[in-house]
């Protein structure tokens, strides 16, 4: 069984981390769920508009590429299914957003989920 992974804040514009992300998992043999509020294709996988919107009943991992102020507007919808661990990504890792998501009981890491499975964003190019 294939460990899976939701990308919060997947894009299509291969030059992002939410692009280099799904591209590392996808490498790395993990299922892959694109989340995006509009984009209905990331990298050839169906994009979902959000982590409740994807059909699987929980994630091993949420790896999250928002702005802080997006992300505490969603963070609420992580708690809609079990997930393992929430990444939350250079950028999208403030005191505040932390501080808010392990106040719902998620299991938070501060990191760049991308080197976390021996990859580099350097791996995948920008076009």
């Amino acid at each position: 069984m294939s460990l899976s992974i939701a990308v919060v804040g997947a894009s299509p514009d291969r030059r992002k981390f939410g692009n280099k992300c799904v591209r590392a998992y996808l490498a790395s043999g993990y299922d892959v769920y694109p989340v995006h509020p509009s984009e209905p294709i990331v990298e050839g996988l169906t994009a979902y508009p959000t982590i409740a919107d994807v059909p699987v009943d929980r994630f091993d991992r949420v790896s999250v590429y928002l702005p802080p102020p997006v992300a505490l507007k969603v963070l609420s919808s992580f708690t809609a299914k079990p997930i393992g661990e929430v990444w939350f990504n250079p950028g999208a890792d403030t005191p505040e957003v932390l501080h808010a998501a392990k106040a719902l009981g998620l299991t938070v890491v501060a990191a760049c989920s991308i080197v976390d499975i021996g990859r580099s964003p350097r791996e995948f190019p920008d076009e």
